[in-house]
């Protein structure tokens, strides 16, 4: 085996009060289900890591030299509400590995058992949700859309009650930071200012360098934070992400997809999509989340409004919706094969998208289709995917058009528009034939669904069947926050 990975416990060592130092609970007969090779690459860790001999490392038995085992204090609102005090209710955070590179990551194992943050829950994960945020946020990444990322997955004999009985399990995941706005509402509502200002002197120093000692630095920090999660959330809309728990404890302080639960991705375009069948009132609705992201920030304002002024704390938030929008604006213009603005773009955007609508045509499918279309050609098999034939030429031909003022070749620009118009998303119902096959303790769909997912833009023919549109009864899959 290589040398021990290099861990600090920055955050126990710097931010006492914050957290409750304590070690995972061991579930019974834990064993290594699988694991991200790439990610373990990124991470200096070869294959004889993941032996039947250290899956005690990936179920909370072992810990690494320099591992100091946490839970994290937190509050938020949830569904809009102030919810109080919340924090790491079922994960620990066992310390934080600095790479020869410079870069530094948590390790943070989901489902490692009771905290004093579990309010009324039991501490586990069940191996169906662990599965999900598996293939999500490394379904995420490599479409290049900042998320936390999953390196192990361990099952167990134990069984875990949910609506049924069902397998315990644990994730690793990895990210720089887990921090999220409502660490800072935590502190914010207890009247303890001084830690609002600890905490945010904490992440500058680690993730701003740059500004750490200039007398601006929240306002700088402030409004990069919100840009960030401008940008995140562009990035989401454009590939028709729905996250579900748009919680102000699962907004990222680093602009990170964090805490998969009832995530789905566009099937057929609804902009009303609500991937979360417990989100009665459609509040994290998929178009909604713009609006829902600049409520957090502003939540997350009110937490630091004894750290700026009000005059900075509006002009940071003034920033989002322009950030929102030209990161939005860019990403579907590649998307649509423009690479550069004209003022039909708008246009010829909402032409396509309400012709999907009207039709419930399948999102991803159409851009990919119309990746292959042609200057000079009206043909395309992308018309057969409407039933309005005439509405479809008539938008067909202003596409065109729009294209020809571009001054690229159809080859150039059909390469740029395959490299952002993915051929295979993860649809839920492949990640429940996953589940399925893995709770019986055979992991082969698992394992060549992530294979394809790590490149999800690359046309092959065997993956054929995962590209396909769902079968009916797979658009219609209920998820839940239960996990």
């Amino acid at each position: 085996m290589a040398q021990y990975p290099q861990f600090n416990h920055h955050y126990f060592t710097e931010l006492p009060g914050f957290y409750t130092a304590l070690t995972p609970t061991p579930l019974a007969g834990a064993r290594l289900l699988y694991h991200s090779a790439p990610l373990a690459d990124t991470l200096g860790l070869d294959d004889a890591w993941f032996s039947a001999e250290n899956a005690p490392l990936w179920s909370g038995e072992r810990l690494l030299p320099g591992m100091q085992p946490l839970a994290q204090v937190y509050s938020g609102h949830q569904f809009g509400v102030w919810a109080g005090q919340l924090g790491d209710g079922r994960g620990i955070l066992l310390g934080e590995q600095q790479l020869p590179d410079g870069r530094c990551f948590d390790w943070h194992l989901k489902g490692a058992g009771l905290t004093p943050y579990s309010r009324m829950g039991d501490g586990r994960a069940v191996l169906r949700s662990v599965i999900r945020e598996f293939l999500a946020s490394e379904a995420m990444h490599a479409l290049s859309i900042p998320t936390t990322r999953a390196l192990t997955i361990v099952a167990s004999d134990q069984p875990v009650q949910r609506e049924t009985v069902e397998t315990g399990a644990m994730l690793l995941r990895v990210a720089e930071s887990h921090v999220r706005f409502g660490h800072f509402e935590h502190f914010y509502y207890r009247g303890e200012p001084e830690n609002v200002r600890r905490l945010a002197d904490y992440v500058i120093a680690r993730h701003w360098p740059q500004w750490r000692d200039g007398g601006e630095r929240y306002s700088l920090w402030f409004r990069d934070v919100v840009e960030r999660t401008a940008r995140l959330i562009a990035a989401w809309q454009a590939v028709g992400f729905a996250h579900g728990v748009m919680n102000t404890d699962n907004m990222s302080i680093l602009g990170l997809t964090i805490d998969y639960g009832p995530w789905g991705f566009l099937d057929d375009y609804q902009p009303g999509y609500i991937c979360n069948h417990t989100d009665r009132q459609g509040r994290y609705a998929f178009d909604n989340q713009p609006a829902v992201a600049l409520w957090n920030l502003y939540r997350l304002a009110q937490s630091l409004s004894q750290l700026m002024t009000s005059e900075q704390l509006e002009a940071a938030l003034a920033l989002y919706q322009p950030a929102l929008m030209r990161a939005f604006g860019e990403k579907m213009r590649a998307r649509l094969g423009f690479a550069r603005a004209d003022e039909e773009d708008n246009a010829i955007l909402s032409g396509l998208l309400n012709l999907m609508q009207r039709e419930g045509r399948d999102y991803s499918r159409v851009f990919r289709l119309l990746s292959d279309g042609e200057q000079h050609s009206a043909a395309t098999p992308l018309r057969d995917e409407f039933i309005d034939r005439e509405a479809f030429d008539t938008w067909y031909t202003q596409w065109r058009r729009r294209l020809a003022r571009e001054n690229r070749d159809d080859e150039q620009r059909q390469r740029a528009m395959k490299a952002v118009n993915p051929r295979l998303i993860l649809r839920n119902y492949l990640a429940q034939q996953a589940i399925e096959q893995a709770e019986q303790g055979e992991v082969s769909r698992l394992t060549r669904l992530h294979q394809a997912l790590s490149d999800p833009f690359r046309d092959d023919a065997t993956q054929d069947d995962l590209a396909a549109p769902p079968p009916e009864w797979g658009k219609h899959l209920q998820i839940s926050c239960s996990s």
